[in-house]
């Protein structure tokens, strides 16, 4: 460093004694015109068409005091390599932000709102067209993946699908499907850290039935490892979805149903029951649009409660720490919503509770849940009201009476064609 600095000490009085020369050449000082200067007219001057020796001589000099301010900088930065105070502040790059993962195989963040960062993973044919539900409400952080293409639904980007070696289908065959699958889970784990990054939740959408989806959880360690690999402050959540009555009577499905059910039973997880979907929506719609529009109407269901724990509400919250509560309790989770149009009615509490039990995709609740969550969403007519606060106050602590912990959040709409609630229960056997 003694002899950098030496070197520095050097070159600025060859820079010095340079311009004295010039001084002297000219009989004035090169300093004394610059400063003669106004402050407005700066240091450059117009060039003529016949430069004069003592036009140039200036230029020369200040391209060469220009020339040696550039080279000060360089040589300070040459000093500061070299070792001075500087070093001992070189763990600041260390700590700094957190660099982002930007590898062309990046799934584009989610543009859905929502107060916990998730990602979908569908695994067969069913659990695909539930992931598609939610891929097509803006959560871009979602993965098809399948034993074959032939069950991909339309609309499908290549970058949102994984096709997974050794067989062409399982043919409900679980026994393959797991060996399929457990023989993919190194590809499975690093797809997901490729394409997802970092995330806290991973819902896992599986068609129960169905020999792909059906072998689903033989993945659990490989999810498990993903989520603790990025640091991830959630766990993973199954949906199943379970066949009809009809297709129960076939014995094969009826045992894949009941090998991914007893699979998930331990941890958090939501199953739908397909034949409860189709009595609500027959009717309303064709054979071929049921189960897309259940799965869309389950996927909005679902989007709204992690929207509204997202949001801060005028008159109560339910906030992230709630959802993540309701979602980390082991079992089954239920949910279900209705609309009131007359929330002034006596004994709302009661028409709540049994019409989202009624209108739900969901099994039956059974047993007293862990933990719930009620989300009443109301019009600013409503929220004015004093007969509808009333009673707002006594549904939620009817709901409230039903579960051991209740969590509930009270939103403001306009034009909401009546009070609307979404009730959700966890901790189910």
């Amino acid at each position: 460093m003694a002899s950098t600095t030496k070197s520095i000490k050097n070159e600025r009085l060859t820079a010095q004694f340079e311009r004295q020369r010039a001084e002297s050449i000219m009989g004035t000082s090169v300093k004394e015109e610059r400063l003669s200067k106004p402050y407005w007219e700066g240091e450059t001057s117009k060039p003529l068409e016949a430069t004069q020796p003592k036009e140039y001589l200036e230029n020369t000099t200040t391209g060469a005091i220009n020339s040696m301010e550039d080279e000060t900088k360089e040589e300070i930065s040459q000093v500061q390599a070299s070792g001075s105070d500087f070093d001992d502040f070189d763990f600041v790059d260390h700590y700094g932000e957190e660099t982002l993962d930007n590898s062309d195989d990046l799934l584009p963040d989610n543009i859905a709102p929502s107060a916990i960062s998730c990602g979908f993973v569908g695994i067969g044919g069913g659990g695909g067209k539930m992931a598609k539900a939610f891929l097509d409400l803006g959560f871009n952080k979602t993965l098809l993946i399948n034993t074959t293409e032939k069950d991909q639904p339309e609309g499908i980007l290549p970058e949102h699908f994984l096709l997974l070696e050794g067989a062409d289908g399982v043919g409900k065959d679980v026994d393959l499907g797991k060996r399929v699958l457990s023989e993919n889970s190194a590809v499975v784990e690093n797809t997901l850290r490729s394409k997802f990054g970092k995330l806290d939740w991973l819902f896992v959408l599986v068609g129960g039935g169905g020999g792909t989806g059906s072998s689903s959880h033989v993945l659990d360690d490989t999810f498990n490892r993903y989520l603790k690999s990025v640091q991830a402050g959630g766990r993973v959540i199954y949906v199943v979805s379970i066949p009809t009555a009809q297709e129960l009577l076939n014995p094969t499905i009826d045992s894949n149903s009941r090998t991914v059910l007893d699979d998930v039973k331990a941890t958090s997880h939501i199953v739908i029951d397909n034949e409860r979907q189709l009595q609500l929506l027959r009717g309303k719609v064709g054979m071929l649009g049921m189960y897309p529009k259940s799965n869309k109407a389950f996927a909005k269901m679902l989007a709204q409660v992690f929207k509204l724990a997202s949001e801060v509400s005028p008159v109560q919250s339910f906030d992230s720490k709630d959802l993540e509560r309701l979602l980390r309790t082991d079992g089954r989770l239920f949910m279900g919503t209705t609309a009131v149009k007359n929330p002034s009615q006596k004994q709302l509490g009661l028409t709540l509770f049994q019409t989202c039990m009624k209108n739900s995709p969901c099994p039956p609740v059974t047993g007293k849940p862990t933990v719930g969550s009620l989300l009443l969403v109301v019009t600013p007519e409503m929220a004015d009201d004093p007969a509808v606060s009333n009673q707002l106050e006594s549904a939620i602590s009817y709901v409230g009476g039903r579960s051991k912990t209740l969590f509930s959040g009270v939103y403001v709409r306009p034009g909401l064609p009546g009070l609307i609630a979404i009730i959700a229960f966890g901790g189910l056997k």
